[in-house]
């Protein structure tokens, strides 16, 4: 038994993954495809992509939400986990990358379960709670611009149903949270909201050390 998280050298996580991921060809050959791009590092790693869909499976999750989708991986993992009546609403903004995103969805057969908006996330999340979409979805997934994460924060709270779950991704930053004097108003943001949750009444949290950091948060 141990007091604390355990720190993966490359050994023990080649380990995890090798007796845990079930990663299918189709999500290898995206996962592969996009680490070949300049912008690779805004991939979710694969076992995260697979403790998503659990989630998804878990909570019974219909509607889902996810602020920015870059190729599509996670959302991908996320819709091949919802039933056939299941709907994710994607938010990215137009990028060479998104046909990427659309013809593995396709390949997968869950394009007619998916809705991409190209635009800014803001403007996007401020139209939705202008069609009356508040309180509306049950799982809510912010992997975008980190300057703006606090601000996601409020919008996810409209948006997501009481009980349903908010993630942030990167909330560890590659210990760049860790940083007295940061330079950088993503390292700022990401500060932030992690202070801010931590004493948010609104919600019960756990922040997870998976990829670079998910935070959970169920809105209570």
């Amino acid at each position: 038994m141990t007091g604390r998280t355990l720190a993966l050298d490359d050994a023990l996580y080649s380990y995890l993954l090798d007796v845990s991921l079930r990663e299918t060809p189709l999500l290898k050959r995206l996962r592969e495809e996009t680490q070949a791009l300049p912008m690779a590092r805004w991939q979710v790693a694969p076992e995260q992509g697979q403790f998503l869909a659990l989630l998804v499976k878990l909570t019974g999750a219909k509607r889902l939400l996810e602020i920015g989708t870059f190729t599509g991986y996670s959302a991908l993992c996320m819709a091949s986990a919802l039933p056939e009546d299941g709907h994710l609403l994607c938010c990215d903004l137009p990028g060479d990358y998104n046909h990427i995103a659309r013809r593995y969805w396709f390949q997968a057969e869950v394009q007619e379960r998916i809705e991409l908006r190209l635009a800014p996330a803001l403007e996007t999340l401020g139209q939705l709670e202008r069609e009356g979409c508040g309180e509306r979805f049950d799982l809510i997934f912010i992997d975008a611009d980190k300057a703006n994460y606090p601000v996601y924060l409020e919008h996810a709270l409209a948006l997501v149903r009481q009980g349903g779950v908010i993630l942030f991704d990167n909330t560890l930053w590659s210990g760049r949270v860790l940083e007295q004097s940061p330079d950088t108003a993503d390292t700022r943001a990401i500060q932030a909201l992690n202070r801010r949750l931590k004493t948010d009444q609104r919600i019960d949290l756990s922040l997870l050390p998976i990829g670079d950091g998910l935070t959970l948060c169920r809105k209570r």
